[in-house]
C-alpha cells in the first residue's frame, strides 16, 4: 500500500510499529559499514598468488630487455600498456602507465592544465573564472578534484542514457569558461548507467567554444560486469578518430578493483597531441613508474582474455550481495511510492532515491543504529542534493549477512524518514 494513500491515524500506528523494529536494531550495537565501494576481502584475496610471481630466480626483464629494477621506460612496460590498449579498446602507443591510482593520475591532468594548459592557450589558472560539468549523481571524488581547484562545479541531469546531452552541448558549444566535463561511462558511479550510442556520438561531436575544453572519460568498470547481458558501451575513441576530434576526450582507467586498490596499475589515454603535454609534466615528477608492479601484473594477468576470467570470479562474489540489497528493497519497498532505485549490470553501486527531503534523516537514523552509508548529497556537486533525494548504496565491502542486515535496517529507515515526513505535512 503507498504511504501517501494512509490516513493520518494508519500513518500514526505505522509509525509507532517502525519506530520499535528500529529500537531492536539500535539494541543490537550493530556496527556495519556501506559507505564505499571498496572491494570485499574475499575480493583481494583472489589476487595473492601475483605477490609470489616474482622473486629471486624471476625474470626482472622487460619484453623490450629493460632491467624492470631500474630507472627508465618512463610510458610503461609495453605489455602493459597493451593491457590497457585492449581494456580501453585503443592503440597502446596512445597509453602512458602510473602508479596504483587513477584517481592520482586525473589529479594530476587537471593540475597539468591549471598550470601550463592545453591547445596553446593559457593555463586555466590565468583564465578567470572557469566552470566545470558535473553529471549527477556522479562521483564524489571526481567533483572534489575541480572543486579543489576553484572551478564552478555546474550538475547536469543524468538521464537512463547517460548525462543530459541537450545541457551538455548548451553549455560546451555557447560558453568558453567551461572546460572539462566528468563521465564514467560505462554503469556509472552511483547509477550503474551505461552510456547510450546516441550519447557517445554526441560526445565525440562536441564543438566547444573553448579550445582547450577536454572530456575526461573515468572508464572505471570496463570490465565489471554483473550478469549473463553486460552493457555494451560504444568506443569514444573511434568516434572521435571518425569526425577527427582525437583532442577532446581524455581517458583513465586501473587495476584498482581487478587486482588490488592499493597496489594496482593505473592508465592515462589521450592523443598524441595531448600525450606530449602530459609526458613533459609527468617527466618532472618521475624517472620511472613501478615496473616490478607492472610486470607482476604482466604474469598475473597475461592478457584481455585472462583478464575476462579473472573477473568472473569478481562476479561469483559480488553478484549475489547486489541480488541482496535489490531482494531487500523489493519486499520492504516495492509499491510503496517513497523509493526507487536502480537495476545495474554492472559496477559497483546502487543508486537509491527515497522521498524527496528524506534522504539526509535516512542516513542519519542509519547511522544512529549503526549502519554507516555515503553521506546524502555526495553523489551531487558540493554535496548538496538539491532534492535531498538520493542514496548512493555500495554492496560490495560487508559480508552478505552483515549486507543483509544493513539492506534490512535501511529499508526501515527509509520507511521511517517517509512516514515522519508525511505525518508532518498533514
Amino acid at each position: 500500500m503507498e504511504f501517501q494513500s494512509m490516513s493520518k491515524q494508519e500513518l500514526s500506528e505505522l509509525y509507532k510499529n517502525l519506530m520499535a523494529k528500529y529500537q531492536n536494531y539500535q539494541d543490537q550495537h550493530l556496527n556495519l559499514n556501506m559507505a564505499r565501494g571498496k572491494p570485499s576481502t574475499a575480493q583481494l584475496d583472489l589476487s595473492m598468488e601475483m605477490l609470489d610471481l616474482l622473486n629471486s630466480k624471476s625474470n626482472m626483464k622487460a619484453s623490450s630487455g629493460e632491467d624492470c629494477r631500474n630507472y627508465g621506460v618512463a610510458d610503461g612496460l609495453p605489455e602493459m600498456r597493451k593491457l590497457f590498449a585492449n581494456l580501453l579498446g585503443m592503440d597502446d602507443h596512445n597509453i602512458i602507465i602510473g602508479g596504483n591510482s587513477s584517481l592520482n593520475m586525473m589529479f594530476d591532468a587537471i593540475s597539468c592544465c591549471m598550470t601550463h594548459g592545453f591547445q596553446g592557450c593559457k593555463p586555466w589558472s590565468q583564465q578567470g573564472h572557469l566552470k566545470f560539468l558535473c553529471p549527477s549523481p556522479g562521483y564524489d571524488r571526481h567533483f572534489a578534484i575541480t572543486e579543489y581547484f576553484g572551478f564552478e562545479l555546474i550538475s547536469i541531469p543524468m538521464l537512463s542514457t547517460g548525462p543530459d546531452m541537450d545541457e551538455v552541448e548548451k553549455w560546451v558549444s555557447n560558453d568558453p569558461t567551461v572546460k572539462g566535463i566528468w563521465c564514467v561511462p560505462k554503469y556509472s558511479n552511483p547509477t550503474g548507467i551505461t552510456y547510450s550510442d546516441e550519447t557517445v556520438r554526441r560526445f565525440a561531436a562536441l564543438k566547444p567554444a573553448a579550445d582547450d575544453f577536454h572530456i575526461f572519460w573515468d572508464n572505471a568498470y570496463c570490465v565489471h560486469d554483473l550478469t549473463d547481458t553486460p552493457d555494451h558501451l560504444l568506443n569514444l575513441w573511434l568516434e572521435c578518430r571518425k569526425l577527427n576530434s582525437v583532442d577532446l576526450p581524455i581517458f583513465f582507467a586501473s587495476t584498482s578493483k581487478i587486482t588490488f586498490p592499493g597496489a594496482g596499475v593505473a592508465a592515462i589515454a589521450a592523443s598524441e597531441k595531448n600525450l606530449e603535454v602530459f609526458r613533459k609534466h609527468f617527466s618532472y615528477q618521475t624517472i620511472g613508474p613501478d615496473k616490478l608492479n607492472q610486470l607482476r601484473h604482466i604474469a598475473f594477468l597475461k592478457d584481455i582474455d585472462h583478464v575476462k576470467l579473472h573477473m568472473k570470479k569478481h562476479r561469483a562474489i559480488l553478484q549475489p550481495k547486489f541480488e541482496a540489497v535489490e531482494a531487500a528493497f523489493d519486499k520492504e519497498l516495492a509499491g510503496k511510492g517513497i523509493a526507487d532505485w536502480t537495476h545495474p549490470n554492472g559496477g559497483y553501486f546502487i543508486s537509491l532515491n527515497v522521498m524527496g527531503g528524506c534522504a539526509k534523516e535516512v542516513v542519519s537514523l542509519c547511522k544512529k543504529a549503526g549502519v554507516i552509508l555515503t553521506n546524502a548529497g555526495a553523489t551531487f556537486p558540493y554535496g548538496k542534493d538539491p532534492k535531498d533525494t538520493n542514496i548512493r548504496v555500495a554492496p560490495s565491502f560487508p559480508p552478505i549477512e552483515e549486507l543483509k542486515t544493513a539492506a534490512d535496517l535501511l529499508c526501515l529507515c527509509v520507511q521511517i524518514a517517509a512516514c515522519s515526513k508525511l505525518l508532518k505535512s498533514e
